[in-house]
């Protein structure tokens, strides 16, 4: 037998009803826009995988790479700030990295000693790889009394315009998806800012007497810099283009020497290298000589004033100027 709800019970079981209701088509909102994120996490996971890895040994060329490339692909420095390139090391993981990259990009010249055999395992297994000193026209010093390929080029604005067409034809060529006309836009964004730096570098340095421009450093690495702005390297603490070599007795006397001789006012040693060496000749040579830290083989942590090539480059000539004139 069916029994009549009052008016009360039967305003009460339609809202329950419509409750129920309401809650249900809520809950398959819910749903469907999880699933919808799913797709699209899950999407953009997909991408994120696919997306192409451009390796570079070193933080400056990794700097100057990140602006060639932009968003047409990862690219991971195997580098930390304010390390030595002649003798960094890197982790299983990052050798993993290597020969799992698109595109290698290392200096050349012998630069990364410590990483150059993981850069040719991974280009034996067809990995392409990009040594950039050979795009740059590299100049040379004398070692051991042999002629070596100085592998510094970093320190002439006008030799990274060159490295940074050099990496935009790589990258274009080898990166899978890359878009060319992206990477040929970054690059010649990249390398006007580039020439704006050697116009103020060669402003400022026009204020030092040719006379004092004159320079001693931890080791050979201003070549590049004295060929392009009218410099002298008179010496190096350590004679040699790779900080794991050493000065004998005999080196630090006859550098000594010529410092005497040649008037030098400053000695400009590597931030990233003990100063002791170069102090001590200071103090040798018996003159009014400072020792001046500038970021010559590694750029500074994020944020400082050589966190980039471009800002290490405007600290380096400022403290050269500031030295010197």
């Amino acid at each position: 037998m069916r029994r009549d709800l009052s008016p009360r019970r039967a305003l009460v079981a339609g809202q329950n009803r419509a409750g129920k209701a309401g809650w249900r088509a809520r809950l398959g909102a819910l749903l469907a826009l999880g699933l919808g994120l799913a797709v699209a996490l899950g999407g953009c996971s997909a991408a994120a995988a696919e997306r192409p890895t451009v390796v570079v040994t070193t933080n400056i060329l990794g700097d100057i790479t990140r602006n060639v490339v932009g968003e047409q692909a990862d690219v991971v420095v195997l580098m930390a700030a304010n390390a030595d390139p002649h003798s960094f090391g890197i982790s299983a993981r990052q050798a993993a990295g290597i020969e799992n990259a698109a595109l290698i990009i290392h200096n050349g010249g012998g630069l990364e000693e410590s990483v150059l055999n993981h850069v040719k395992a991974a280009e034996a297994q067809g990995v392409p790889a990009l040594p950039v000193l050979d795009a740059v026209g590299p100049l040379s010093f004398t070692q051991s009394g042999q002629g070596a390929p100085d592998p510094h080029f970093w320190t002439d604005p006008s030799r990274v315009a060159k490295a940074a067409e050099a990496i935009a034809a790589a990258v274009s060529e080898h990166v899978p998806g890359a878009d060319a006309a992206a990477v040929r836009s970054q690059t010649h964004a990249y390398t006007g800012q580039l020439q704006e730096l050697e116009a103020a570098m060669e402003s400022g340095f026009a204020g030092i007497d040719p006379g004092r421009r004159k320079l001693i450093t931890n080791h050979h690495v201003f070549g590049y810099l004295a060929d392009r702005f009218g410099f002298e390297v008179v010496g190096a603490v350590i004679p040699s283009g790779t900080t794991l070599a050493s000065p004998s007795p005999t080196d630090l006397a006859d550098l000594t020497g010529k410092i005497r001789s040649a008037g030098v006012r400053a000695i400009f040693a590597d931030s990233s290298q003990p100063a002791r060496l170069a102090e001590v000749l200071a103090a040798e040579a018996g003159e009014d000589i400072a020792v001046v830290p500038l970021f010559t083989e590694s750029l500074g942590p994020e944020g400082s004033d050589a966190g980039t090539y471009l800002g290490m480059m405007r600290a380096n000539a400022e403290r050269i100027t500031q030295a010197l004139a």
